[in-house]
């Protein structure tokens, strides 16, 4: 049987991979933040143990578990076992369920010097938008912390490697919810 993974940002954007057998799944006992790491330049998102929280994310295989690509996409990342706290029906008798959390020693909280991509959360919410829906992608968001942080709007000109173009009912729906959660943007022009 083939290895597996829980993505719960970009990796819930199936145009951002080719990993098949994927499926929506819960992960119990995490919660999503916002978090830099030194040395990049941009926020990005991990999970942090939470006892009583679940968030939704997308399950997939890794063919011949030859994690190596994998890893190396989430090279900030430490691959955890999460077989105890994946729930899904489509899942019976794996052997590994990796999820991919940014070590709690070496993030620190955001900042305006390190934003968020709009880029970024443009494919998380694209992502959500196609496997869950309008509900799910806002459920994304309310078990998100670390909104407070400024966002960059790189739309225009994306930073994010693994961007995608967003329909206009798409944008529409992310600049909305962002504004409900009273996101601060800051100007492409701005430094970082």
């Amino acid at each position: 049987m083939n290895a597996f993974f829980f993505g719960y940002g970009s990796l819930v954007n199936t145009a951002t991979h080719s990993y098949a057998g994927q499926f929506p799944a819960t992960a119990h006992g995490w919660q999503r933040a916002w978090r830099c790491v030194a040395g990049r330049k941009a926020t990005f998102l991990t999970v942090i143990e939470a006892p009583g929280m679940s968030i939704d994310g997308l399950v997939a295989e890794v063919p011949g578990r030859d994690w190596r690509a994998l890893d190396a996409r989430e090279a900030s990342y430490d691959r955890l076992d999460a077989r105890h706290c994946i729930g899904s029906g489509a899942l019976t008798d794996v052997r590994e369920l990796a999820i991919y959390a940014i070590p709690p020693d070496t993030f620190a909280p955001p900042s305006a010097e390190s934003p968020i991509l709009l880029s970024y959360i443009d494919v998380v919410m694209q992502g959500y938008l196609k496997v869950f829906g309008r509900s799910g992608a806002k459920m994304f968001v309310e078990t998100t912390s670390g909104w407070d942080t400024p966002i960059l709007d790189d739309r225009r000109t994306p930073v994010y490697p693994r961007h995608q173009r967003l329909s206009a009912i798409e944008s529409s729906f992310v600049d909305g919810v962002l504004r409900e959660v009273g996101a601060d943007f800051l100007d492409v022009t701005q430094p970082c």
